[in-house]
């Protein structure tokens, strides 16, 4: 399956994670939810994904209120059900209860059969240390690229 339309992006999770494996989950909304996320009014910065029991939320997500939404408009910052197998849920738990694993939405998007999906990444953070080296290898290309430009 392929995505049809990315409504958000979560661009600080490649830079804060290491992120070793991604997966797609459905996610429970209600009516105004999915009409505000059609019009791109979705935001991931500081998301992420928690068990709780044996169910597995979406924790942090604004989706703004529907604006021609009444008085029924849902919360902004909700916590959201998120739906997958059970066996993937399962694999997921025991990723997650190692040491420095967690779940971070890296996207939400619609599918090609017209639902909307997040996309999770099994992430471990990073050090700082990780990103200044990280910055110092993007230095180092750039300037090599510059280099043979001009040597061309």
């Amino acid at each position: 399956m392929g995505r049809v339309r990315t409504f958000a992006q979560n661009r600080k999770a490649r830079r804060d994670f290491h992120v070793e494996e991604t997966m797609e989950a459905g996610i429970a909304l209600l009516g105004s939810e999915v009409k505000s996320i059609r019009e791109g009014r979705v935001s991931l910065r500081d998301s992420y994904a928690q068990f709780k029991g044996d169910e597995l939320w979406l924790v942090g997500v604004h989706i703004s209120p529907y604006s021609h939404g009444s008085s029924f408009n849902h919360e902004p910052l909700r916590e959201r059900k998120l739906l997958a197998h059970r066996r993937e849920l399962a694999r997921l738990r025991g990723k997650v209860a190692e040491k420095g694993y967690t779940l971070v939405p890296m996207s939400i998007y619609l599918n090609e059969r017209g639902k909307i999906k997040v996309e999770l990444g099994l992430a471990r953070g990073k050090l700082q240390r990780d990103r200044r080296r990280e910055l110092q290898e993007r230095d180092m290309r750039r300037d090599l690229e510059r280099a043979l430009k001009e040597k061309r």
